[in-house]
């Protein structure tokens, strides 16, 4: 299904996609109030971006200096080319601890390699400890936002849903009343399990150390709790120096959800004594990314959603009609590196307006990427409609008679077709458009009358 078909869907109920749309504009809105506080903005985005920069420039440097520093410090640093490897060495880290059940942190990454799915079927059950993500785990879904992965549902969908798998009561739509329910459900897990799983938001190639940014102290919690640490870590997220993580700290809350600082910005620098700490760094398509010269810069995301928040065609149609791990705008120029024909209509769902550039914390030129990847898709498809239609408009145009004839030819035509045929499915602009009243004359002729 592509992203037109499944927008569709979103649509249906236009009531939610109303009130989706102003609630992401609402943190959009936050995030600008935010940012005004801070009179360098503009600087820490230009040195987040250079930082960036160097880091890409030198990213195999970078990588194994903190293997060194990791290593030096205890931690057991494992590397996997692609998703399979990534998912077959946390299960044996969990087979090893004769582990069934893990607690797991909010991780894009993870949900990027299908972890849950395959840690499941092979006899482990995984409980996400955030609450949103736990709130579309216990529905089957899949997160829609990588900052808030429930915010397509309302409160009304959560307290039916707590209400089944929570026992609370039926009909209690009180956030608290809701969030203290989840959080007696999940202290059980986290008492219970010899394992957890965390994500990576920085690694620091200077110290070995990583960090992990919570607004719920979750990830801290389980991994206190827990025997073992896993951190799996997407080998993009490192950063040269610690005094490096000032710049980034206080973008990341900012452009994400407005406020000045993440809650828990957690250290891990080495294992508790008689615990264990794992760091998988994992490139599933990350270097293939880094060749193409005009996508690179895709990888300096530090995953704070402010595109998302932005994008008047995200806010519209929902995260799940992407089709992709991570959607929106940054997601449009990630996925088409990974499956180009799975995710061909990706890049088109832009107005290319820009937004998502103008917010974009460490300055990636996200709408030139969206343009360049329509470019690089109309290529691999070869001859197709939109194709067509702009060759023939082209020998149209390049000639003054049958520009004239083909007005007159359509002025006429659009006077008589029935809606029926004039909005079919070929045509998809019409499909919630109307044509204004074609005009009685061209403008050329009007001209030629009134000039004098």
């Amino acid at each position: 299904m592509s992203h037109p078909v499944k927008a569709s869907e979103f649509l249906k109920d236009p009531d939610k996609a109303k009130w989706h749309d102003e609630t992401l504009w609402f943190v959009r809105d936050k995030r600008d109030n935010s940012s005004k506080g801070i009179p360098e903005w503009e600087k820490l985005r230009d040195t987040a971006s250079q930082i960036k920069d160097n880091v890409l420039a030198n990213l195999d440097k970078y990588l194994l200096a903190f293997e060194e520093k990791a290593k030096a410090n205890h931690i057991h640093v494992h590397w996997a080319k692609d998703a399979e490897e990534h998912n077959q060495i946390v299960l044996r880290i969990l087979q090893k601890h004769k582990c069934k059940a893990i607690v797991k942190s909010k991780s894009i990454l993870t949900e990027e390699c299908h972890l849950n799915p395959f840690l499941e079927k092979h006899g482990v059950d995984v409980v996400d400890t955030d609450l949103g993500e736990r709130i579309v785990q216990l529905l089957h879904q899949p997160p829609s936002h990588i900052v808030l992965p429930a915010i397509h549902l309302k409160k009304g969908e959560i307290s039916d849903l707590f209400h089944e798998k929570l026992q609370t009561e039926k009909g209690n739509e009180d956030p608290e009343y809701l969030t203290h329910a989840a959080r007696t459900h999940l202290r059980e897990k986290f008492l219970a399990a010899k394992v957890a799983i965390t994500g990576v938001n920085f690694a620091v190639a200077e110290t070995g150390e990583f960090v992990v940014c919570t607004n719920e102290g979750n990830a801290d919690m389980g991994v206190h709790l827990a025997d073992v640490h896993i951190a799996c870590m997407g080998i993009e997220k490192i950063i040269p120096r610690r005094k490096d993580l000032g710049v980034f700290l206080r973008l990341l809350a900012r452009s994400a959800t407005g406020q000045p600082i993440t809650n828990y910005n957690s250290h891990f620098r080495s294992p508790s004594p008689g615990k264990e700490l794992h760091v998988v760094l994992v490139d599933n398509g990350r270097t293939k990314q880094l060749a193409r010269e005009k996508f690179k810069n895709s990888l300096k995301c530090i995953r704070c959603g402010a595109c998302m928040n932005t994008c008047p065609i995200y806010r519209r149609s929902g995260g799940y009609s992407y089709g992709s791990v991570v959607p929106g705008p940054i997601g449009s120029i990630l996925s088409p590196g990974l499956d180009i024909k799975k995710h061909s209509t990706l890049p088109f769902a832009s107005t290319l307006c820009g937004s998502c550039s103008d917010v974009c914390p460490v300055k990636i030129n996200i709408h030139e990427q969206l343009y360049e990847w329509r470019q690089e898709i109309a290529k691999s498809q070869g001859l197709n409609i939109k194709k067509l239609s702009m060759q023939i408009a082209n020998g149209v145009f390049s000639v003054p008679f049958a520009y004239q004839m083909s007005g007159a030819l359509l002025r006429g035509a659009l006077k008589i077709l029935p809606n029926s045929i004039a909005y079919s499915g070929i045509n998809a602009w019409g499909k919630q458009r109307e044509l204004p009243e074609v005009p009685q004359e061209t403008f050329k002729n009007w001209y030629k009358k009134n000039k004098a």
